[in-house]
C-alpha cells in the first residue's frame, strides 16, 4: 500500500489539523478560494488512490464535486493493519474541520461511519457498499454488482475461445461473491458447459487480498496456464495483476467498477481489457455532495444502484467489445431482461 502523502495545503486548513489527519494516513487538500473551508471529506479504502478501480472512482466523484460545487476538500488513505479507531479518528478529523459531506469509501467503515455520525449528527456521512447503518444523517450508498457482472460473464462466454474464463475475488467475503455469482450466472447462460476456475486470494482484507498486485498476477498466471483465455477479477488494486498477467498472455481480461481500459496506469495493457463490470462510485459521491452542498436537501438511508438506473452497467471503449455485433446482441438482451425483471440474478 502506498505510504506517499499527497499533500497541497489550501483555505484555512491549520499546520496542526494536517499533523492530526497524516497521524492516521496521509492525505491531500484542496480548495476552490482562498479561506473557504466548507468542502468534502473522502476516506478512502484498503489499497488507496491509485487503484484504477473502486477507489479512483470515488475519486473521480470527489474531484468533479468540487469542481462543479465550488467547493474544496480533503481525501485521507488508508493506513497498513488499521483499527476501527484510527478510522473514527479519521472521520472525526474531517468532522471537525467542517468538512460536509464525510464519506468512507468501503464496508470496512462501517462501524466508524456509524460512531462518527452519532457524534456528528449535523454533518451528513456516506458509506459505499455497506447498507447496515441506520441513521438520518448517513446515506448508505449500496449497488447491484451481480448484474453487471452477469453481463460480464456473457461477454467472457463469447469470448472465450476455450470455453474456460475465470474469476478472481480479493477477498472470500459476501459482498465479492454477488461479482462471482452473477458472473458465473451470466456466463452459464450463454453456455452451460463453460469451465470456470475461481479463487479468492485471501479470507480477510489484511491479508492483501485487495492490495496486493502480485496476488492477483499469481492467480491469474495459475488460472491462464490451467486453461482460461477470460479472466475476470474483482479485487481492486489486486486486480491490475490479474490484467497484467492477461497481457503477459495475450488473454482477455475483465476491468471492475472503473472503466479500466481508460485508465492511464493500464494503457500499455489496454488492448487486452475487453470491458469492464462497472460500478457507478463516482456518481454515488457526486450525487451526495451535490444533495448537501447545493440542493441543501442532504440524501440519507439506503440508496442503491442497479441497472436500470444506471447505477451498475458494463463498459464499451474497447472497439473490440463495442463492435463486435455477436456480443452486443447477447449484451443487449440480457440488459433487457435484467431491466425488465425476466432474468434475476443471484447475489451467492
Amino acid at each position: 500500500m502506498r505510504r506517499v502523502s499527497r499533500i497541497t495545503i489550501a483555505g484555512v486548513a491549520t499546520a496542526a489539523l494536517a499533523v492530526t489527519v497524516s497521524a492516521c494516513g496521509s492525505s491531500s487538500t484542496s480548495s476552490s478560494s482562498e479561506g473557504k473551508s466548507k468542502g468534502i471529506g473522502l476516506a478512502y479504502d484498503v489499497g488507496g488512490k491509485g487503484d484504477q478501480s473502486f477507489n479512483d472512482a470515488a475519486y473521480a466523484g470527489f474531484e468533479k464535486a468540487q469542481k462543479d460545487l465550488g467547493v474544496g476538500g480533503r481525501d485521507v488513505e488508508p493506513q497498513d493493519n488499521e483499527s476501527d479507531a484510527d478510522k473514527v479518528q479519521r472521520l472525526e478529523t474531517l468532522a471537525k474541520a467542517g468538512y460536509n459531506p464525510i464519506i468512507g469509501v468501503g464496508y470496512s467503515y462501517a462501524p466508524a461511519v456509524k460512531e462518527a455520525a452519532a457524534k456528528y449528527p449535523k454533518i451528513t456521512f456516506g458509506i459505499i457498499d455497506d447498507n447496515t447503518i441506520q441513521a438520518k444523517n448517513v446515506a448508505d450508498m449500496v449497488f447491484h454488482e451481480e448484474q453487471s457482472s452477469y453481463l460480464a460473464g456473457v461477454a467472457a462466454a463469447k469470448a472465450t475461445k476455450k470455453n474456460h474464463i475465470g474469476f478472481i475475488g480479493g477477498v472470500d467475503i459476501p459482498l465479492i461473491h454477488k461479482f462471482e455469482a452473477g458472473f458465473k450466472q451470466g456466463a452459464q447462460s450463454v453456455n452451460p458447459k463453460i469451465k470456470i476456475e475461481s479463487q479468492y486470494l485471501t479470507q480477510t482484507a489484511q491479508e492483501g487480498g485487495f492490495s496486493s498486485p502480485d496476488k492477483g498476477e499469481n492467480a491469474a498466471n495459475g488460472q491462464i496456464e490451467a486453461g482460461a483465455d477470460v479472466v475476470y477479477a474483482a479485487a481492486g488494486l489486486s486486480g491490475q495483476g490479474v490484467i497484467k498477467a492477461a497481457a503477459d498472455h495475450k488473454v482477455w481480461a475483465i476491468g471492475v467498477d472503473s472503466d479500466q481500459y481508460k485508465q492511464d496506469a493500464l494503457a500499455k495493457y489496454k488492448s487486452y481489457i475487453l470491458t469492464s463490470a462497472l460500478k457507478n462510485v463516482e456518481g454515488a459521491v457526486y450525487d451526495l455532495s451535490q444533495s448537501v452542498i447545493k440542493d441543501k436537501k442532504p440524501l440519507s438511508g439506503e440508496i442503491r444502484g442497479d441497472l436500470k438506473s444506471g447505477g451498475v452497467g458494463i463498459s464499451e471503449s474497447n472497439p473490440a467489445f463495442k463492435n463486435n455485433a455477436d456480443i452486443q446482441a447477447v449484451i443487449k438482451k440480457a440488459e433487457e431482461g435484467i431491466k425488465n425483471g425476466t432474468i434475476t440474478v443471484k447475489t451467492s
